[in-house]
Order: C-alpha cells, then structure tokens, then sequence
C-alpha cells in the first residue's frame, strides 16, 4: 500500500499522538461553530474552544513528533520494524460485523462526547456552579446575589464577560485560591476581588448607559426610631441622578463623574479605596484640575505606592450585587413592608440588637435570636407576650430571615467587613471624595452640601405637621444632637465603628 506520508510516521505512538491532535482540533471547530450560532456570547465557551483544548491539540501534535523522532533513531540503528496496519476482510462475516460495530460505537462516542463537552461547558457557565458546586466557600456571596437586583445577570457577565482573555486573568490571578480551597486555608471573609474585576466599560455599560443618564428620581426612605413606639419619620428625596451628554441632557449631577467628557483619576492609600488624599479631573480640552486633601498626611512616596484608579461604575455601586445590609436599613425595610409588626414595643431596636449579637454559627444565632425576643417581651411584657404570640413569632421569623440573608458567622461575613460605598449613612462612601477637604490650587473645595446630590422635597414625623418643599428643605435629624450631625459623618455614629448591641439603659430592664 502507498504511504502518504513517510514511514517514520506509521508507529503506535505517532498515531495516538495524531488522533489526540485531531479530535481536539475537531472539537475546537465544534465549539466555534456554537459559540457563531449562539444568541449572545459565552464566556467560558471561548476558555474551552481556545484555552482548554490547544493545550491537548499541542500535546497530541508533540506526541505525534515524539514517536516519529523515535521511530527515526530505530531505522538509524537498523532496528526498523515493519509496522502493519491490520487487513480488514469484508468479505468475513466476523471481521464485517467487528468492523461496523466498532465505528457505530466511535461514532456515538464522539457524538455523546460533543454534547456532554457542549453541556459540561453550559454547566460551568451557570450561578448554581460559581456559588455551589466550585466554590462552596462563596456561599454568603450567593445568598446575597440570589435576592439582589442583578439576581438575573449570570456571575460569569460581570466577573469574567465573554472571550478568554479576561477568563485568564482572573483565573490566573486566584490560582492561589484553588490551594487555598482544597486545602482549607482561604482567609475569612473572602476579600473581594476589587483588583481583577473588568473595568465597568465592558461589562455594567453593556447595559447601563451613563451618556443617556439624565434625569431625577424620587425616593422615600421610611425610617423608624429605637423607642417605644418605634415612631416613624421619612425623608422625599430628589436624587440628581445627572450624567448626560450636551445633545441629551445636563451634564451635571452624580453621574456627572461617569460623564464622557469629563476623566477622573484618584489615588487611594488602602485596598478598600477608603483613604483618597489626591484626584485629578481631566477634561475634553485637554485641562486638569488636582484636589489634595488638607486633612490626610501623606508623602510623595505615598503617592508613588498608591493605587492610581480611573473612576468608574464600580467605584460607588462597588457591591451592585453582593449587598450584606445593615441591621437597622434591614429592619426599617421590614417594619414598612408589614413583615414586623411595628405595634410591637421597641421591636426596631429588639431586632437590631438580636441581629447584632456575637454567634458563632448560623444555627446558634437563629436560636439566639429567638430566646432573645421572646425573653424581652415575656419579662417587661408577660400579658402581651401571651395575647400577641403570633406576631412575635412572625417578627422572630422575619429577623432570623434577615440573618440568614446579611449575616456568615462561619465565614466572618456581614455587613460591616463589606463597605458599601453607594451613599454616606453607614459607610463613608460619598464622603471619600466630598468631605469637604478636598482643596484645588485655586482654593475651591469638592463640597460636603448634601443639595449637591438630592433635594430633601420632604420630611415628616409622626403626628407632626409635614415639612414640604420643592425648593428643598434644611435636613432636621429625628435625634437632638445640636449641630454635631453637620460637623460628623453620619457612619461615625451608624456606621461599624458604632457598637449597637451596647445601649445606655438595658431595654431588658427597663419599660
């Protein structure tokens, strides 16, 4: 029989190397054809299709030149061996019946083998593999993701988008992570991954549009005080939610920092981005402006080992997704929804301190929650704890509902370990930048004027007059604190650093 090719080339070896090489080649043009007739782009079908499988293609190609430099040295040394293919007879009944049975098999294992790599890929690509299956450890970022409003965004979107670049990357970068899970030495918590993640252009603004962000929102924020009565207050703000282009609206408001014509640099001393003493504006005609802190100490070699960051979505919405809510944000929802009774004597400020407890499991807290509700209400209250048993129990279920949501014991998670930098309440958030310290050449400052980013239209407490405005009015906080609410941030005292399980007077003592 005439050989194609030379006879170095025709041993076992060579031919195992061969097929390998061309059945992963095969897959590869398998996989392209699907990801060209898929209807949106897969990430992790470009890791298989040009990560994954040249890697057998190049090993399939050096094991076909191995043996054909083996094969080589063999007939150099004059120990050439014929090596036969064997004869296949069609004319034998055995041989014909071996034959065809042999390449129905091949056949319906390379078609199984495409469809379970095509669903092996699928699999990979879902949230239940990101937060259950690999990554058991992620199990408080899956809990907040399944209730959060990208809920519907797969994992994949956000944390690698499609092509193989971006996969590479971030796998690469938390090799160290695989160790660390098999072999039980990841730290606790998880520390987000603020470093790898793709910068927002190519993965937020795939959907979010800054340049059509012009408008103003409504929101009312339903708030409920630590006392008695758990009184109500509530605040009608008129976000400036700005952004815009020239052609569609006023470049102005919050989202002016994400405008295109404008490009803001910082440069934050610590990982979180908490600590920012330099930021520089650039605009479209080419002129910069730098703010230095006044109140921030640092030096230039500081600013050389800072983070030097190009501001994007992520810098305020950093926890778009995975949200770990404070007790008393978590609480108010739940009293305005109805979920908890609000007739419930002191339940807001009952429920914050549960939620705030030092456990040590999930299921200690859930009991420990429970105990100390209903040690509260049947010590200072017996005949309501008796009459209302129903409504202390729907309350006892709701706060245990907002643990189980916002709180990981066994992984070191909740809210105060994950800043969340949207606003100015618990975190510093806004106030990184405008805090009012924040000093040009020319002397102007980035303002702290809580005008610049809303409009307070209204403020009411219960059985008080409203105060009503569309001019907008001058903030009055629901505690009497002088005017020390406009010397501090608002995190100093609602913020982590406040210990809220600690209270002047026990309300277990006292009515």
């Amino acid at each position: 029989m005439k050989k194609t090719f030379p006879k170095i080339f025709y041993n076992p070896v060579s031919i195992a190397g061969g097929m390998l090489a061309i059945i992963s080649f095969g897959l590869i043009l398998f996989l392209m054809v699907l990801e060209l007739l898929a209807t949106e782009p897969k990430p992790y079908m470009g890791i298989i299709a040009f990560v994954i499988l040249p890697v057998f293609l190049i090993i399939g190609l050096i094991i076909f030149f191995y043996g054909a430099i083996r094969e080589r040295k063999k007939i150099i040394k004059g120990e050439e061996v014929e090596n036969k293919l064997p004869i296949i007879d069609f004319n034998d009944p055995i041989q014909r019946r071996t034959t065809i049975t042999f390449f129905t098999i091949g056949i319906l294992l390379l078609l199984f083998s495409a469809f379970g790599s095509y669903k092996a890929y699928e699999y990979t690509d879902s949230d239940q593999f990101c937060g259950e299956l690999c990554h058991s450890v992620m199990h408080p970022e899956y809990t907040a993701y399944q209730v959060s409003p990208h809920s519907r965004v797969g994992c994949v979107k956000c944390h690698i988008g499609p092509g193989a670049d971006w996969f590479v990357r971030s796998k690469l970068s938390g090799a160290y992570q695989v160790y660390a899970t098999i072999f039980n030495k990841y730290p606790k918590p998880i520390p987000t991954p603020i470093e790898n993640l793709r910068p927002a252009q190519e993965t937020c603004e795939q959907c979010h549009w800054p340049k059509h962000f012009f408008s103003e929102k409504q929101v009312v924020n339903d708030y409920y005080e630590s006392d008695e009565k758990n009184t109500r207050w509530n605040l009608y703000l008129l976000m400036k939610i700005g952004g815009g282009n020239e052609e569609a609206g006023p470049t102005s408001g919050i989202h002016w920092h994400m405008n295109i014509k404008n490009t803001i640099y910082y440069y934050a001393l610590d990982r979180e981005r908490q600590i920012i003493p330099l930021i520089e504006v650039e605009r479209m005609d080419g002129s910069k402006t730098t703010y230095k802190s006044l109140d921030i100490k640092y030096s230039e070699a500081d600013l050389k080992n800072a983070i030097k960051r190009r501001m994007d979505c992520i810098d305020c919405h950093n926890r778009p997704t995975h949200i770990y809510h404070p007790p008393a944000k978590a609480v108010n929802h739940y009293i305005a929804l109805g979920w908890i009774s609000r007739d419930l004597p002191y339940i807001k400020s009952i429920a914050v301190q549960a939620l705030e407890q030092n456990y040590s499991t999930t299921e200690q807290a859930l009991t420990g929650i429970k105990s100390f509700v209903e040690d509260f209400y049947s010590v200072n209250y017996p005949d309501l704890y008796k009459e209302r048993q129903s409504e202390i129990q729907k309350a006892i279920s709701e706060i245990q509902k907002i643990y189980k949501r916002n709180y990981f014991p066994e992984m070191q998670v909740s809210w105060k370990n994950h800043l969340d930098n949207i606003g100015h309440m618990y975190y510093l958030g806004c106030f990184r930048c405008h805090d009012g310290k924040h000093v040009n050449s020319e002397g102007k400052v980035l303002t702290k004027d809580c005008n610049t980013c809303h409009t307070i239209l209204s403020q009411s407490f219960e059985n008080e007059p409203v105060r009503l405005s569309l001019n907008g009015l001058n903030y009055i906080h629901p505690v009497d604190i002088g005017d020390d609410w406009q010397e501090i941030n608002c995190s100093e005292c609602h913020g982590k650093g406040k210990d809220n399980t600690e209270n002047k007077t026990s309300l277990l003592k006292t009515r």
